[in-house]
């Protein structure tokens, strides 16, 4: 809808900020930025390379590496899935249902954000443990959880599943279910509607909080520490190498590693940043397609009652 008047609206100079007031805080917030995260980052990678592409790809492919790397590959692989498919869940319950404890689901969701990582590696200490009722049973069938994959699985687990529901929910609330319910009454089964109206409309956020969970997933130290009991070649992931490597003054393949972490980091904000310009284009063409179909709105401001609606004849 276009919309046009003959009001001029004129910046206020009182309420504009100074100059220096500008700079000075474009200069803070970029000193900050490189002090914290920029030479923190090209330090990483220098260490990495100072040595040169040979020993830098070296410190890679050492068993212990290579273990690490397919460690933290197959965790991410299997955490992923299950919180696509929690994250849809539970952000479905929450947007599409009123229940009691509805509160109390939101706000469990975000437990993860609230609890230290080590305290969460301790939960599955206790509960998974050998000592007690559960690890017990579950050795006596010959399944270990603790200190091995199944408890790094859990707690890479426990602290990311609110990543991509968190993403969806306020997409989803916003949205509402005006289209799902159309779709329905227009005969379509519930599979249609979630693969053809749903999932189109959340695509983006979905997208999005795979990312971060995976990015998340790959560089857990503290729930993983704990529960992994630093098994050389067996339950060492790659944030747990980079600590036992600089720990033993191997110096080489800790940097090399925290160089492929930080370089899996930039590549998850560079996708990020190529979707969020991919959705905002999209939705300024469904914007400028929506304003060329409608009808101009013309307000004539010398009669503040007058209000006249002219067809668009491009339309």
């Amino acid at each position: 809808m276009q919309i046009s008047n003959d009001y001029n609206y004129q910046d206020n100079a009182a309420t504009r900020d100074a100059p220096w007031v500008r700079a000075l805080f474009i200069g803070v917030a970029s000193i900050f930025m490189v002090v914290m995260l920029v030479i923190p980052l090209m330090a990483v990678f220098y260490e990495a390379f100072k040595g040169g592409w040979d020993l830098y790809l070296a410190a890679l492919v050492e068993p212990e590496a290579v273990a690490a790397i397919k460690l933290t590959l197959l965790t991410a692989a299997i955490v992923l899935p299950i919180n696509i498919i929690m994250g849809l869940a539970i952000a479905w319950l929450v947007t599409r249902y009123q229940f009691k404890g509805k509160q109390l689901v939101t706000t469990l969701l975000d437990l993860p954000f609230s609890v230290s990582p080590v305290v969460a590696g301790l939960m599955f200490v206790l509960l998974f443990g050998l000592n007690s009722t559960v690890g017990g049973w579950l050795e006596s069938m010959g399944i270990q959880v603790i200190f091995a994959v199944p408890g790094i699985v859990l707690a890479t687990l426990f602290v990311t599943f609110p990543f991509i529901a968190r993403e969806l929910i306020p997409l989803m609330q916003s949205q509402g279910d005006s289209e799902e319910q159309a779709a329905l009454t227009l005969g379509a089964s519930g599979w249609q509607v979630f693969w053809h109206v749903t999932l189109p409309n959340i695509k983006w956020a979905l997208l999005y909080g795979i990312i971060l969970t995976n990015a998340r997933a790959m560089g857990e130290f503290g729930a993983v520490s704990v529960v992994s009991g630093h098994i050389r070649g067996e339950t060492n992931t790659m944030p747990l190498l980079v600590e036992i490597a600089y720990n033993e003054y191997n110096f080489t393949a800790a940097f090399a590693l925290s160089s492929l972490l930080a370089g899996l980091a930039l590549l998850t904000l560079v996708v990020q940043q190529i979707m969020s310009k991919m959705q905002a284009r999209k939705y300024a063409k469904g914007i400028n397609r929506d304003a060329i179909a409608a009808p101009k709105l013309v307000v004539d401001t010398t009669k503040p009652k007058a209000v006249t609606v002219s067809s668009n004849s491009n339309s």
